[in-house]
């Protein structure tokens, strides 16, 4: 089972188990974090969110705060004599999926069967 959920404008692919880094969560070391912002939830039957998947629910657990790498920033522009360089580091969050609930996720074929019954309607009319 596998699921795509946004956070910070970041989609990522997560599974039971997997360990991912995100941008800063203001939220303590050990402390559970619920992401409601799950795109597609896939076990037997894929459910595929419009933009999001009813009921659908990623539970995580904060293992640490962290930095990541830096990141160098060169710009130039030949014969100016200009050189500027920059350096960036994220602020990062790792976290350990601990659960992927599907509750109440709407199966993706089930859409495409609702507007056939509805064109079938308006054609009787």
């Amino acid at each position: 089972m596998f699921a795509i959920i946004e956070t910070s404008g970041t989609q990522y692919k997560i599974e039971k188990g997997s360990v991912i880094d995100v941008d800063r969560i203001d939220t303590e070391e050990g402390k559970e974090v619920i992401f409601d912002n799950v795109l597609l939830v896939s076990d037997k039957d894929t459910s595929i969110g419009t933009p999001n998947v009813d009921g659908a629910q990623v539970i995580g657990k904060v293992v640490a705060h962290k930095r990541g790498d830096k990141i160098i920033v060169f710009k130039m522009k030949a014969k100016k004599r200009y050189q500027k360089t920059q350096g960036h580091r994220a602020d990062l969050t790792t976290i350990e999926i601990t659960d992927i609930k599907a509750s109440g996720a709407k199966k993706a074929a089930a859409k495409p069967a609702a507007k056939k019954e509805e064109k079938a309607e308006k054609e009787e009319k």
